[in-house]
């Protein structure tokens, strides 16, 4: 199809199928249909909603006036303390009575498509004589003495410094940006790029959030169909397992970006037309072409923005979505080829499932099924990661997850590894698992071993990623002043069968999915070598069948000798 060298090379003119349309042009090129919906498509649509309403997608109205009235107290508080710390800076009275300030939002709620429990992203815009480590320190403290703030923490090391709490019952998520403005005015318009001068990068960061979010919407033609369509997208991803940025597949801004292009290229159609062609397009999608909302667009501020041709570094990313605010940048920076194989086969599958739903053959909610992720592979790696207490437990769970991507292309790096396939799930340890670590979380890798050509067995050592990735966290970890006595990560390799030595029943017993061919198949001659806490490697051989080698819970990679000949017996 012409639309992906249309979109890659950016033609910024429209072609002659739009010259005689009144309607406005949105995106970079021409749609691909201007079809008004059908009868029918109306039917579909409600359908759809009906589908979804059971997942706690939709607010009621009760529950959205609550978000307004704690936005409302948040956006006085904040005020307030920008005046105080004026004062406390001997700012003169004619300055402290406008000095003003106020709070944005943005991402999911700003985009109208949060569900009941989600939190809220905000933005806290101060004048300049506010400065950041005021942000973490003053006026945390006139929060922690609000009775309806509670759970009050800081992240200042960050890549956007944030700080969260709960207001009212209401998670919220405030980033803070200081702007060179000596008044911030309630009608300010954080659209112009002249807002960015002269800022931190930190800054800058935090304002994309809103800018981003702000002009996605300005970029769709029918905004409460793009906020439909994309409420069922981000539901169907999120049960399907494929929505977590920190672990490599889409987060919330960029799961909008594929939306809010589905929408510009086909700007009359209802959701129920709009899910399908998503998965239209993104399954056909030539990747890594990268997807764009609009034409990029230059400023004299010179802040780094995506551009190929000019960082080679870029050039690397496999599935890249621009942020069509400036600075522009790819939000995607964190998918792998393994996370990207694995959407695109979730997007062809859900253009069968939205083919047969629009033709009477199936419904709705066959398409919000999630997958059987533990039938769907003959091999696994689990990533367990343990604490002596809550507390530190906590702390080492998000580092851990936070680095399990590293993991991930350590093992696409890996000649005989075709795809490595992490479940965004985190799984409790079983009860072995907690007595032998206290507080014990698992994550799960399903592998798919590439086919070897003319050789009857293949030895293949993981050793090496493994201990990079481990090594990884660990350094991290100390880097950071966080490694704790009883901290400790283990990484085992599973067979499907032996699944059930770390998950209950009711988890590996749901309906078998059609499995991905795993070129691996059955193992010959398993071995597998197991890390002391000493870093000594104490060698072990597979001789049941029945049980794993020494207790997968404990054991890490090595080895695996794997019989060509069973592969291809088995390999459709």
């Amino acid at each position: 199809m012409l639309l992906w060298s249309l979109d890659y090379f950016i033609f910024f003119h429209s072609t002659s199928m739009l010259q005689n349309q009144p309607q406005r042009h949105y995106g970079i090129t021409s749609p691909i249909s201007l079809a008004p919906p059908k009868d029918i498509d109306y039917i579909h649509t409600q359908k759809l909603v009906e589908a979804m309403k059971p997942f706690g997608v939709f607010e009621d109205e009760e529950q959205q006036n609550h978000r307004l009235v704690v936005l409302g107290k948040l956006n006085n508080l904040v005020k307030e303390w920008i005046s105080e710390l004026g004062e406390s800076k001997n700012l003169p009275p004619s300055v402290l009575a406008d000095v003003g300030g106020k709070i944005f939002t943005f991402g999911s709620y700003r985009l109208g498509v949060h569900t009941k429990d989600a939190d809220i992203d905000a933005l806290c815009v101060a004048p300049r004589h506010v400065e950041r480590s005021d942000f973490f320190q003053s006026l945390i403290e006139k929060l922690k003495h609000q009775e309806e703030i509670k759970n009050l923490r800081a992240v200042e090391d960050a890549y956007v410094p944030v700080v969260k709490f709960e207001f009212d019952g209401i998670e919220i998520d405030l980033v803070f940006a200081r702007l060179s403005m000596q008044t911030i005015s309630d009608n300010l318009d954080l659209k112009d790029d002249s807002s960015l001068r002269s800022l931190d990068i930190r800054c800058i960061r935090s304002l994309n959030g809103c800018r981003v979010t702000d002009e996605i919407l300005h970029l769709v033609p029918n905004q409460e169909t793009f906020r439909l369509t994309l409420r069922a997208i981000k539901l169907w991803a999120k049960r399907r397992g494929i929505y977590s940025n920190m672990l490599g597949f889409l987060g919330g801004v960029s799961w909008a970006m594929l939306v809010a292009r589905t929408c510009q290229l086909y700007p009359n159609a209802l959701a129920s037309t709009l899910v399908n062609k998503f998965f239209l397009v993104f399954s056909k999608w030539e990747w890594p072409n990268p997807v764009l909302l609009k034409q990029p667009e230059e400023s004299n501020l010179n802040l780094p923005v995506w551009d190929p041709r000019v960082n080679p570094a870029d050039r690397y990313h496999v599935m890249p979505i621009i942020t069509p605010a400036y600075p522009q940048q790819n939000s995607t920076y964190n998918v792998s080829t393994s996370t990207r194989a694995v959407m695109v086969e979730e997007f062809k599958h859900g253009l069968a499932v939205t083919n047969e739903i629009l033709q009477g053959k199936l419904d709705w909610p066959k398409l919000l099924e999630p997958p059987n992720f533990f039938q769907k592979y003959k091999h696994y790696i689990v990533l367990t990661a343990s604490a002596y207490t809550e507390e530190h437990h906590l702390e080492w769970v998000g580092l851990v997850e936070s680095k399990i991507r590293v993991l991930v292309g350590n093992l696409e790096r890996n000649e005989l590894i075709n795809i490595a396939h992490v479940n965004p799930q985190s799984f409790p340890g079983n009860q072995e698992h907690r007595k032998q670590g206290g507080y014990v979380s698992m994550w799960f890798l399903g592998i798919v071993f590439r086919k070897v050509e003319s050789a009857e067995s293949v030895n293949i050592d993981l050793t090496y990623d493994i201990q990079s990735f481990t090594d990884t966290v660990y350094r991290q970890a100390n880097n950071v002043n966080m490694l704790k006595e009883g901290m400790k990560i283990e990484v085992a390799h599973v067979k499907r069968k032996h699944l059930h030595y770390f998950l209950p029943p009711e988890t590996l017993q749901k309906r078998k999915k059609q499995s991905m061919p795993d070129t691996s198949q059955k193992a010959s001659g398993l071995q597998c070598k197991r890390a002391s806490s000493d870093g000594s490697l104490n060698s072990f051989r597979e001789t049941d069948s029945r049980t794993p080698c020494n207790s997968p819970s404990l054991s890490r990679i090595s080895k695996l000798d794997t019989s060509t000949a069973e592969m291809e017996r088995l390999v459709p």
